[in-house]
């Protein structure tokens, strides 16, 4: 079952954000003023295994090497996730969203163009940096605390489990994306080997 987002949650505190996603171009930086979606508050997702379905592409990271270039190249052909897409756009109702992913940056015109597919609201993607390293719960609390400095956070959601525990432990609301079959792979890449 699908949980209710709008109205339930209390209050973070959010902020700025990395380059918008706007019907799949990068919008233009806001200047000065504050608008009226200044004021909403966040709604951040995460896209693997939350709203995208990685499973065809985890054979990529079963290999040894694993195949990092292949993994990544094969993201656009993910499948949505129902419970996931359905989530993002109960949440846009009063939210503004904000996708949060462990991807390089150099995957942000294939990402960009997977969220046009699905027909997703507009938001701000924030991505790792190429060379970042990180555990995926290292950059993704980063970003929250970055954006909690100037917004109100209603919710994260997330489906990696250190991800979620780190984010409530720092007092954000989050849902766990649970709608997927946890993989240990995928779970290794983010933690061990910073990739995703």
């Amino acid at each position: 079952m699908r949980p209710a987002l709008i109205g339930q949650f209390g209050r973070g505190s959010p902020g700025p954000a990395a380059l918008p996603y706007a019907g799949g171009k990068i919008a233009g930086a806001r200047v000065g003023g504050v608008t009226d979606s200044d004021k909403r508050p966040l709604a951040v997702f995460d896209l693997d295994n939350t709203l995208a379905d990685t499973a065809h592409r985890q054979r990529f990271l079963e290999r040894r090497p694993r195949d990092w270039d292949a993994f990544f190249a094969a993201a656009p052909e993910d499948p949505p996730l129902p419970d996931g897409i359905a989530l993002v756009l109960e949440s846009a109702e009063e939210c503004e969203i904000v996708y949060l992913t462990g991807r390089p940056e150099r995957c942000r015109r294939d990402t960009l163009a997977w969220l046009t597919a699905q027909g997703l609201p507009e938001g701000s993607v924030h991505m790792r940096r190429n060379d970042d390293r990180r555990p995926a719960r290292r950059t993704k609390l980063d970003i929250l605390k970055r954006l909690a400095r100037t917004r109100e956070i209603r919710v994260l959601v997330d489906d990696d489990e250190l991800v979620c525990e780190d984010a409530r432990r720092a007092g954000f609301t989050v849902v766990r994306a649970d709608w997927t079959a946890p993989s240990e792979t995928l779970e290794a890449a983010q933690e061990r080997e910073g990739r995703t």
